[in-house]
């Protein structure tokens, strides 16, 4: 069953719901989490504190795909072209466990507000 968490920078909430994958269980199971935030293009990514395999593999993503990335254990949010990408769609630098997706309408737009450095929760929807 889909799990709802948030992700939360300076005034700006984003909602998103993650999947059923092993990995994005144990995720569950470690948050809330703080962090600092990396971008890689349309990418935010922070190394998170889990140890996973890589399930059903990809690179290519859609926006607003929230993946993790086993060789750096980072948590990655996907919202528009990447470095490795032919400029049309995010793509990762290498195979990613896809765990979840934003939900909230204006959520990419929010994700474009993020700067290098700003601090960031992941925390299950509607705990504090």
């Amino acid at each position: 069953m889909p799990k709802k968490i948030e992700i939360v920078f300076g005034e700006n909430k984003i909602d998103a719901v993650l999947n059923d994958t092993v990995t994005s269980k144990k995720l569950l199971k470690i948050l809330p989490i703080q962090s600092e935030a990396d971008l890689w293009g349309n990418e935010v990514y922070f190394e998170i504190p889990l140890d996973s395999e890589l399930e059903n593999g990809r690179e290519l993503m859609e926006v607003g795909n929230i993946a993790f990335w086993p060789p750096g254990n980072d948590f990655c949010i996907f919202f528009g072209p990447t470095p490795a990408g032919d400029g049309s769609q995010p793509r990762a630098i290498s195979p990613v466990t896809v765990i979840g997706k934003i939900i909230s309408e204006d959520g990419i737009d929010k994700l474009k507000e993020i700067k290098p450095s700003d601090s960031l929760e992941i925390r299950l929807a509607n705990s504090k």
